[in-house]
């Protein structure tokens, strides 16, 4: 099997918050089909576009996440951004699409893209597991090699 390999930057953040955004974002996208409510996609759609094209600390999740952190008082463990802001990037694509999906009501289809959401978001917060980088290095990457 061919070596992951993941974008990379010279800035870091914790992996404790980053796996709690996991957590909420599981919760947050939860919520949205339970209640059959728009909000809560356009919510995380929000929250996403902060993390993957604004600056993260701004993000409503990154916030309840950075004080679940100091509560619990976890341990900082420091990693690499950039997976991360790649990881944001596709998720905010996802949640636009359902957003879109359930707009259109096409919950079914919106419910198979929000599952494989959950699943992202599910390997990273039990496993640490970003998905992101199998994307960028099967997907991605082939494409600035054939540049």
């Amino acid at each position: 099997m061919k070596q992951l390999i993941c974008p990379i930057s010279n800035e870091m953040v914790n992996e404790r918050l980053t796996r709690l955004n996991a957590l909420l974002t599981i919760l947050v996208i939860t919520a949205g089909f339970v209640f059959n409510s728009m909000l809560f996609p356009l919510f995380l759609l929000a929250d996403f576009f902060i993390r993957a094209f604004a600056n993260s600390r701004y993000s409503p999740l990154s916030i309840a996440s950075a004080g679940l952190v100091q509560l619990m008082n976890l341990s900082k463990k420091p990693i690499d951004k950039a997976p991360k802001v790649f990881a944001a990037r596709l998720g905010f694509i996802m949640t636009l699409a359902i957003a879109i999906l359930f707009i259109l009501k096409l919950h079914t289809v919106a419910m198979v893209v929000a599952g494989v959401l959950v699943l992202f978001a599910t390997l990273e917060f039990a496993f640490s597991f970003c998905v992101g980088c199998i994307i960028y290095t099967y997907f991605v990457l082939p494409l600035y090699k054939m540049k």
